[in-house]
């Protein structure tokens, strides 16, 4: 028996709502026509979604899979109404890109310059989020991509990346800071006060890997912000330091700002690219994305 779709749209409301009697609510009708649809959801995919508890709804891994799924129809049906209402603008999009600060930085004004240079009219949406929000975020369908930090770690089956440049990491210094050599070793850093990543993702990662490859102990003084703004104000006026790839910085460096120094002893890259579903290529939009990105 196939799914009927009004179905999933309640069972979500059951899901975000925690029990039935929040989604009665949510979606302002009774209490058991909501169970007679979840009834009928559970015979027609031959499963148990959930058990009902004093406390709510806990899901089954059936129930789990189920809601991921209506989450993604759910995004697929606002995708359509806000595409429909650009295609009679003939405007492309909207594209919904996420990612992390630095990589968002260094990605996105190369995407909107390709698009512009094909003279695309075009609508977009960037939010910024960690790691493991955007893979939530793209399993949802909330994301035609994510531009990220890329060959830390192994990618799991339903996910793709592309690699599409690199950069080397500099130590980045204020003016308060100009005493500081054109060339230092990370081991010399430690008893300077950082700006460091909080969120536990790619970046974060791969910061305690030059430290560990420099044999270096990791600073003690620290600011933990994930916000690349408030990371370059922080350094710009006072005597913190930070490691960043140098492009993420190029422009305050230009602008003498702020100065980057060079890390001897430890000649690490950051990699950065884009993240798709791997089922996801066929879609139009994202096929535009990976086109002006000049990914085969």
């Amino acid at each position: 028996m196939p799914i009927d779709p009004r179905a999933l749209r309640t069972y979500l409301a059951v899901c975000r709502a925690g029990s039935i009697t929040g989604a009665a609510q949510a979606l302002n009708i009774s209490q058991p026509a909501i169970s007679v649809t979840i009834s009928q959801l559970e015979a027609a995919l031959s499963t148990t979604l959930f058990e009902r508890t004093r406390a709510g709804v806990i899901l089954s891994p059936a129930g789990i899979a189920l809601k991921r799924r209506a989450e993604a129809l759910e995004s697929l049906l606002k995708s359509a109404e806000e595409e429909v209402a650009m295609a009679d603008k003939a405007v492309a999009g909207p594209f919904r890109i996420g990612g992390t600060p630095g990589a968002l930085a260094s990605l996105v004004p190369r995407l909107v310059s390709a698009m512009r240079e094909r003279g695309l009219k075009f609508s977009m949406h960037v939010v910024e989020q960690t790691d493991a929000q955007l893979t939530d975020m793209l399993r949802k369908g909330e994301l035609d991509a994510a531009m990220v930090t890329t060959g830390i770690e192994a990618l799991a089956e339903d996910l793709e990346e592309h690699t599409l440049t690199s950069d080397v990491f500099s130590l980045i210094v204020g003016r308060k800071n100009d005493r500081l050599p054109a060339n230092i070793e990370l081991r010399d850093t430690t008893d300077l006060q950082w700006v460091m990543p909080e969120a536990a993702g790619a970046f974060r990662r791969q910061i305690r890997a030059l430290f560990i490859a420099a044999d270096a102990p990791m600073p003690s003084e620290v600011v933990r912000c994930d916000s690349l703004l408030a990371t370059l104000a922080i350094v710009r006026t006072t005597d913190y330091v930070t490691i960043l790839p140098h492009g993420v910085a190029s422009a305050e460096i230009d602008a003498g700002s702020l100065r980057a120094v060079q890390i001897t002893g430890a000649p690490f890259q950051r990699k950065i690219g884009i993240r798709t579903m791997k089922d996801s290529k066929s879609d139009p939009t994202v096929r535009s994305l990976l086109d002006c990105l000049d990914v085969s």
